[in-house]
């Protein structure tokens, strides 16, 4: 008992070191870039679409790099797509060093298809 005491903790250290979310932006003129490493969901979603929505008003161009993005779920789905059909109206969102993990996920939903993935 003690031992399945143990595994599940170190699970749960794994887990909330893994659910963070670190997403950088750089701009040039009216093209910003957003570098997005670790885990996007449900909890740390809100967090992308609040600096996209800072910028998004100015924007006529969108990087998303996840080239250390882990992870996302439909909740980090919806922020891109999101962005992407704003974007639509006013300029271009791209999707760059997309990890294998995430490719398989936008292949699976369809999403390959949604975005301008470079």
């Amino acid at each position: 008992m003690g031992l399945f005491n143990k595994k599940n903790k170190s699970a749960d250290s794994n887990t909330n070191k893994s659910a963070a979310l670190k997403v950088s932006v750089s701009n040039e003129g009216a093209e910003y870039t957003f570098i997005v490493e670790g885990r996007l969901d449900t909890n740390t979603s809100p967090e992308l679409e609040a600096k996209i929505n800072e910028v998004i008003g100015d924007a006529k161009k969108l990087i998303l790099d996840l080239q250390n993005l882990e992870y996302i779920s439909s909740a980090g789905l919806r922020v891109l797509l999101g962005a992407t059909q704003v974007m639509e109206d006013k300029g271009e969102m791209v999707v760059r060093n997309v990890t294998e993990t995430v490719k398989e996920i936008f292949d699976l939903t369809g999403f390959n298809n949604v975005f301008k993935i470079e």
